[in-house]
């Protein structure tokens, strides 16, 4: 089976900088709806939570939107929003029966590529203990698919991506599968202005970038630009700079990146204490804990 990720490996520089950008929640605002209309009801209804709908819908969203775990692939999503919803006391209250996967904690520690295919993989292989998160993930793809439609990028996105067209080299760094980033961005037109669109079978985010830039362009240059913690980390694994859109003010976000940042990018003066302070309100914007 050929790597998808090669195609990062084999990425060659057009220009002399370089900028990652995430999709869901940070190109689009497609974050609340996959979550709440898509993600949410399939985890009650393919994981037995019927009888605490509204707890488990309340930690799924803490999660995946309104957490410092916001972003995350679903598959550590799933394993954190169960233990979570296990340990509240409403549930344990009315002994409510809360499934764990262990198949599902070992995979994830053993496979770096979390995604639909590798899954269908394991299960094909015969490994049962995983039957039931494919059922969840495919049913939640399947959602997915039927829903999220006609969802627009934010304001300025556009205006941003033709901005950095000319002097960067622009690619999608996303946990989304493949088929639904390329669904999204074509929809919208914006595949145009990006040279790769790497997704969830390609590996970590914190890998896209590795492969993508390393050895390739200096770190100064490269820019990730996120909604979520595990964007910043991603960069900041790779020595990289990093750009916040902030969940809720995506809006001034993109103004403040259109109007500034990308210039103070492009001309050398992002790094220090001008990154510091945009990351200190976005780290302030999302808690760790949930307040239960």
């Amino acid at each position: 089976m050929s790597d998808p990720a090669q195609a990062l490996r084999d990425f060659k520089p057009s220009h002399g900088f370089f900028i990652g950008i995430d999709s869901d929640g940070c190109v689009f605002d497609s974050m609340e709806i996959k979550q709440k209309e898509c993600f949410a009801p399939m985890f009650i209804k393919h994981h037995g939570l019927q009888a605490v709908s509204k707890y488990a819908r309340q930690v799924w969203e803490f999660v995946n939107l309104y957490s410092k775990s916001r972003g995350i692939n679903r598959f550590p999503a799933l394993v954190r929003a169960l233990g979570l919803l296990r340990d509240r006391p409403e549930v344990q209250a009315r002994n409510a029966s809360v499934p764990s996967y262990p198949a599902l904690d070992e995979w994830i520690a053993r496979e770096s590529k979390l995604g639909n295919a590798t899954l269908a993989t394991e299960v094909e292989g015969g490994n049962n203990g995983l039957a039931q998160v494919k059922v969840w993930s495919d049913a939640v793809n399947a959602q997915i698919a039927d829903i999220v439609h006609g969802v627009p990028p934010f304001p300025l996105v556009r205006d941003c991506l033709a901005q950095a067209v000319g002097q960067a080299d622009l690619m999608v760094i996303s946990q989304t599968p493949c088929d639904a980033l390329e669904r999204e961005w074509a929809e919208h037109d914006l595949a145009q202005f990006v040279r790769v669109i790497a997704g969830q079978e390609m590996g970590t985010k914190t890998e896209h970038l590795q492969f993508a830039t390393a050895d390739k362009y200096p770190a100064d240059k490269v820019l990730m630009i996120g909604d979520a913690p595990g964007d910043h980390k991603a960069a900041k694994a790779n020595g990289l700079l990093f750009y916040p859109i902030i969940p809720g003010r995506e809006e001034a976000s993109w103004e403040c990146l259109h109007g500034e940042a990308l210039g103070r990018f492009f001309d050398g003066t992002y790094a220090g204490d001008y990154e510091s302070s945009l990351f200190a309100e976005f780290d302030a914007s999302l808690p760790e804990h949930p307040n239960w």
